[in-house]
């Protein structure tokens, strides 16, 4: 068989497929979406990898494709190599090859569709919830690309998946979290919650909830003044106002702003926290303290006075002990960790990141704030 029969019988192979595809049920989208892919995908990389197709045969089966079903979408030759890919990312974890005849060739390929039968074998629990396949196809390809590209392991894939899934993440909203690398830094934050909170769920909760650096790239450091640390935390506090909603899509999930240098009054003494939060999941106030050098031991006791004045005068009956969280520009885990543990209060300790300090390389790749402010 020559080379332009094979691109002539894979594109109608693929186009009658995808036909197939169009009359299925609307309200199955993304699983009869991603059963298609996946079954392309599987079709193509047995072909470009162990078959006889040449150099450019996706390229030329993708313009043939475009030609023979004119206005088609998502069928690029970068497409359809992603469609490779996912298959081949995914096909080590099914526990059985498909059958039943969806896309047949003159090699006998079988049928290719994935459905919510066909299990991971080698499935853990993510950190987040037991995952479900529901989970899988509830997210759009899209998402499942940006997933694959960024997370290289099968439990943070999971995490990511069960995540977009169940908190309605669009696509942009994932990108911001797999560039913060939320699964390798959610729970890895100094604290003391499992001795501090009696419920040892909502002590996993609070573990699960805040990640041991944030990356606040809206801060501009070169404002900050080496020797003038309450002015510095001024400048930080001013920019995570100016940009709350950055922030707490950053800071993570049910957060609500509760106000800044919030105002608690004690035996007619005053104190202002920095940032005060209602996480909603957690059901507690969190105090956030900024520090804008090295983390120090005296920043606990601070913290802890402000935590007790929250639970006396500012916490409603129904709610959960206040958390506080103190967020540095730097800290020594070990110490931090040895310092926290006899406080009484639920605390834990953060970093935090702006563009300046990431590696040049990724700076780089960050789009002018300028040349966005002149886009909005």
């Amino acid at each position: 068989m020559s080379n332009i029969q094979a691109y002539t019988e894979a594109v109608r192979v693929i186009k009658e497929a995808i036909l197939r595809s169009q009359y299925r049920a609307a309200s199955s989208v993304n699983k009869e979406q991603l059963s298609l892919y996946y079954g392309i995908g599987h079709y193509v990389s047995k072909n470009s990898r162990e078959g006889f197709w040449g150099k450019g045969a996706i390229e030329a089966i993708s313009q043939q494709l475009q030609k023979e079903l004119p206005g088609l979408r998502g069928f690029s030759a970068s497409n359809i190599k992603n469609m490779r890919s996912f298959y081949e990312e995914w096909s080590p974890f099914i526990n059985r090859q498909p059958s039943a005849g969806n896309l047949k060739s003159s090699d006998s390929v079988s049928e290719l569709e994935l459905d919510e039968n066909l299990l991971l074998m080698e499935i853990r629990q993510p950190v987040a919830d037991e995952f479900k396949w529901s989970d899988f196809f509830a997210i759009g390809f899209s998402h499942h690309i940006e997933i694959m590209a960024k997370a290289k392991t099968l439990d943070a894939r999971l995490f990511y998946i069960h995540e977009s899934a169940t908190r309605f993440w669009n696509k942009y909203t994932l990108r911001d979290y797999l560039k913060a690398d939320l699964y390798n830094h959610r729970g890895t934050l100094p604290n003391n919650f499992t001795s501090t909170i009696p419920s040892a769920q909502q002590a996993l909760k609070a573990v699960n909830t805040f990640k041991d650096e944030y990356l606040l790239d809206f801060i501009n450091i070169e404002e900050l003044d080496e020797q003038n640390e309450d002015l510095n935390e001024r400048v930080i506090e001013k920019a995570i106002v100016d940009n709350v909603k950055r922030f707490m899509l950053t800071f993570g999930h049910d957060f609500i702003f509760v106000g800044n240098q919030y105002r608690v009054e004690v035996a007619g003494e005053e104190m202002f926290v920095d940032l005060l939060f209602f996480n909603r999941e957690l059901n507690s106030l969190v105090a956030v303290e900024l520090k804008s050098g090295k983390f120090r031991s005296s920043y606990l006791g601070q913290l802890g006075t402000y935590l007790s004045a929250l639970d006396s005068y500012v916490k409603k009956p129904h709610e959960n002990p206040a958390i506080g969280i103190i967020l540095c520009r730097d800290m020594n885990q070990s110490f931090v960790e040895f310092a926290i543990r006899d406080y009484d209060k639920p605390m834990g300790v953060a970093t935090y990141r702006a563009t300046k300090d990431m590696p040049e390389r990724f700076r780089n790749a960050l789009p002018d704030i300028e040349e966005l402010k002149k886009l909005l």
